[in-house]
């Protein structure tokens, strides 16, 4: 487990921890059975080309819920996640890195709590050459913003 991060120690421009994943096929038929969602273009690669993608891809919510791991990895165990949320852009596709990234907007005082507002996002990564589609590396899929309350030392 990281160090606590405290709000006298933050700065604008910051950049959090990157969280790195990399979806297989095997996990995004785990989430589908997790969260309920069996939309087939998650899974069925015949069944996703028929739709017009180039192959399977990642379930939005996943990545949302990866974005969510990226700030409680940040600020636990002492910090609170206010307020995040997130568009899907892009698509990502299995065996391609999932690289989530955060960086400090603001940080400022209200209603007694220490507050940090932060742009977050997922950008496409290295991929596996399994010779499937990949996109680009650098590629921000799912952008969005947090507010987290930190600490204060």
């Amino acid at each position: 487990m990281a160090e606590q991060v405290y709000w006298d120690d933050v700065k604008e421009g910051d950049e959090i921890p990157r969280l790195v994943k990399n979806c297989s096929t095997q996990q995004l038929v785990m989430w589908a059975a997790a969260s309920g969602d069996f939309y087939q273009i998650h899974y069925d690669e015949t069944f996703a080309k028929g739709t017009g993608l180039k192959d399977i891809i990642v379930h939005g919510a996943l990545k949302n819920a990866f974005l969510g791991q990226l700030l409680h990895d940040w600020i636990a165990p002492g910090g609170q996640i206010v307020r995040y949320g997130c568009s899907y852009r892009g698509m990502d596709y299995p065996n391609q890195e999932i690289i989530c990234r955060g960086i400090v907007k603001k940080k400022y005082q209200e209603g007694g709590k220490n507050l940090v507002e932060l742009e977050i996002w997922t950008e496409t990564g290295k991929a596996n050459d399994d010779g499937r589609p990949k996109n680009p590396e650098g590629i921000k899929t799912t952008p969005g913003d947090a507010i987290v309350a930190l600490p204060k030392r």
